[in-house]
């Protein structure tokens, strides 16, 4: 090699070095600034006042005399009654049950032909981010899996300045108008008289606005089909709801709307497993987000962006600025360019994931508002909640809402003011700081937009006028399984309304909607039919349902699914352990289920697995798959009288779910928990090999090798659930 090479491979090297440090100080910005404000409560430390003054006592109150009365002057006591008076600060009024977590993004696809923001152009940048979802009706003690809109909030702490896509599960909402606002919350929340039902739709006053409100029809079946009762916040979409405006380096402006696609697919429970979960385990959501991101199975999704330049603004037969309408994908692709991982999990709930504080109008250059009518007053809204919320103006000195660039203006003081301002307090000034930056040199200049002739007044535009074409698509754009939930929601949450007008004025909304839709709820509700009143146009759109594997936002995979593998002493190891062993190497989620939360001996002397879970402190409507793992001995002999086994079968076949048993346990799994279900199955399984019938998996007493088993296991399972079961027979 010449010197010249050397020299330049030397050069290279260094700069690739830089390069790689400087991406790594980037991407580790908020993590590094929270930690200046992290206090490390596992070392050895003295207890002190907020003030620093240590205390040589923290359990007994100053008292005159052993029995007298505790004294005022007990400054230490009265601090830490005062403190923890004040430790609950009003919940938010919706979106107050949430969970969150640290991560980063990083693009991959530049996209300057739509916008100069660096954070969507610069490939080399790793972001950091803050992801908070949650459900948007119930309090902050209410369970994870009811029926309801979920919020997905993102936060990109970029070197520009924070940007947050505040949005939902949903691409669409049930107004056009933020003035509406508190009329749909007041409606949805619990009836004012008797503060019920907590976190439910399913009542008059909600179905009382929803009927007299035509354009919630289409948010409405987005909200009554499986979209709004997701498996997991890992298998959830997210959306930005609003058309937003992007501007590029020309000055050109688009239309944008945010995707964010789950990798591991679009999945949901099924009702009469969400409602057992709300009982079994109300955290269900948060504990299956904290657990996958401590056990590395770290979630991922696609940012995608639909694109429409502004001289196409009114190319369609809806308005772009309408927040109840999508754009079918068909007419305008969605492009996906970066990817957002979720790898952190917060180290204080209260301070991170209760305290970050998101607002629509934190947008970066290059990102701006639309004439959206929703988004307008929103913006205004969220500044002023926070506000009041965390008490003060100066909410944005918070560590985890602070941006990672550096900050200056001139707001002062304020309740909770935490940082010493040296210098002037207003511009200009002779000092000639902090100052205007031009645009040129990255101050936010927003792009010249015009506005629409007329005269002011409160109107809305023509287009915003059509309620009902979108909600029919999605409903012919559902599979027969689908539409069959659809209507099991309708009738389910309007079957919780006392007031027959509400009931047959909703009827009367839904006919608009499709005919044969409101029949089947009325004949569910006992109600007359309604005769056809608007026919249906007959459009669908492959986009939209979560099964149909035409669709190719779809994906089915076992990655991050979890399996309940079910044990008794004398279990078969070599089974069990190739399944656990090849599962965790697939990144799939195994849990062993015992008698006891203990070693659990096999067959084989000194072979053992630790279970995770007992026989009572779990069901099957917390795993994805059970299976059953065959065995020998006492406590295989009265297996018929498991009751808690007999149950999780039953109920997970009930439920569409991968089911599975190997060895001594298939002719329990036939003969006593699915009696006459899989018959035909067992009948051709070989003892040495491995049979399988709409998600239900049986090996072998003879099999001696778990690849073939952990093979048609593993498949079932990414198919999510087995839709063309018959259940029918199923009480569970």
């Amino acid at each position: 090699m010449s010197l010249a090479e050397s020299v330049k491979q030397s050069v290279m090297s260094g700069v690739e070095s830089v390069e790689k440090t400087a991406q790594k100080a980037t991407s580790d910005a908020k993590q590094a600034q929270l930690a200046d404000f992290t206090l490390d409560y596992t070392k050895d430390h003295g207890i002190a006042t907020h003030f620093g003054v240590l205390q040589s006592d923290t359990d007994t109150s100053l008292k005159a005399g052993v029995r007298g009365p505790t004294l005022i002057e007990d400054t230490h006591a009265r601090e830490k009654i005062t403190h923890f008076d004040h430790e609950r600060i009003p919940e938010r009024v919706v979106h107050a049950r949430g969970a969150g977590a640290h991560g980063y993004f990083k693009l991959h696809t530049p996209i300057p032909e739509v916008t100069y923001a660096p954070i969507l152009n610069n490939t080399s940048l790793s972001t950091p981010t803050f992801v908070r979802f949650s459900t948007v009706g119930g309090s902050r003690g209410s369970a994870d899996t009811v029926r309801d809109v979920r919020g997905f909030a993102t936060r990109f702490y970029t070197q520009e300045g924070n940007w947050d896509i505040v949005g939902n599960n949903d691409p669409v909402f049930f107004i056009q108008e933020s003035i509406k606002f508190p009329d749909l919350i007041h409606a949805v929340k619990p009836e004012p008289q008797n503060e019920i039902p907590q976190a439910q739709s399913g009542h008059d006053n909600f179905w009382d606005f929803i009927s007299r409100t035509p354009e919630s029809l289409h948010m409405i079946m987005w909200h009554l089909s499986d979209r709004n009762i997701p498996r997991s916040f890992r298998m959830m979409q997210g959306f930005g709801v609003h058309t937003f405006i992007c501007v590029n380096a020309k000055g050109e402006r688009s239309f944008v709307k945010f995707h964010w696609k789950p990798k591991l697919g679009i999945h949901s429970l099924v009702w009469d497993e969400a409602l057992k979960i709300s009982g079994q385990d109300p955290d269900f959501h948060r504990r299956d987000l904290w657990d996958a991101i401590e056990a590395g199975s770290y979630p991922e999704w696609e940012l995608g962006v639909q694109v429409v330049p502004e001289a196409n603004e009114h190319d369609f037969d809806f308005d772009l600025l309408d927040a109840t309408k999508i754009i079918p994908e068909e007419l305008i692709p969605i492009k996906y360019i970066g990817t957002m991982v979720l790898n952190r999990n917060p180290d204080e709930y209260f301070s991170e994931t209760e305290q970050i504080a998101f607002c629509t109008q934190h947008m970066v250059p290059g990102v701006e508002h639309s004439n959206d009518p929703l988004l307008h007053l929103r913006s205004f809204s969220y500044q002023d909640t926070q506000s009041s919320r965390l008490g003060s103006v100066n909410w944005n000195l918070i560590p985890i809402n602070r941006p990672v660039c550096p900050v200056f203006n001139n707001h002062r003081d304020g309740f909770m003011q935490m940082q010493i301002n040296k210098g002037p307090n207003y511009w200009p000034n002779r000092w000639g700081t902090p100052h205007p930056v031009p645009g040129k040199d990255g101050g936010q200049v927003l792009s010249p937009q015009p506005l629409p002739g007329g005269v002011k007044e409160r109107v809305r535009g023509p287009k915003f006028s059509e309620h009902y074409n979108q909600a029919t698509l999605f409903w012919n754009s559902m599979t027969d399984v689908e539409k069959e939930h659809i209507v099991n929601a309708f009738s389910f949450e309007l079957g919780k309304c006392e007031d027959k007008g509400v009931i047959e004025l909703t009827l009367e909304q839904i006919n608009f909607i499709d005919n044969k839709l409101a029949c089947l709820v009325a004949a569910n509700l006992h109600v007359p039919p309604p005769k056809e009143v608007h026919p249906n146009h007959g459009k669908t759109t492959k986009f939209l349902s979560q099964i149909d594997r035409s669709n190719p936002n779809n994906t089915f995979t076992a990655v991050g699914r979890k399996l309940g593998l079910f044990v008794h002493d004398g279990f078969d190891f070599g089974i069990a352990s190739g399944i656990k062993t090849a599962f965790a190497a697939m990144g799939i989620i195994v849990a062993v289920v015992g008698p006891r939360k203990d070693k659990i001996k096999s067959s084989t002397d000194g072979t053992f697995l630790e279970a995770q879970f007992t026989f009572e402190t779990c069901r099957s409507t917390l795993f994805d798959a059970v299976f059953f793992i065959g065995g020998s001995g006492p406590e295989y002999d009265k297996l018929k009288r498991q009751g808690r086994w007999l149950y999780a079968a039953r109920e997970a076949f009930m439920h569409f779910k991968t089911v599975g048993a190997s060895g001594s346990a298939v002719p329990w799994l036939c003969k006593y928990a699915l009696p006459g279900e899989i018959d035909h199955l067992v009948d051709h399984l070989k003892e040495d090999g491995v049979a399988v019938e709409q998600g239900v998996v049986v090996a072998g007493s003879k099999l001696k090798e778990a690849p073939a088993l952990v093979k048609s296991l593993s498949e079932e399972i990414a198919k999510h659930r087995a839709w063309g079961r018959d259940v029918s027979a199923i009480a569970a």
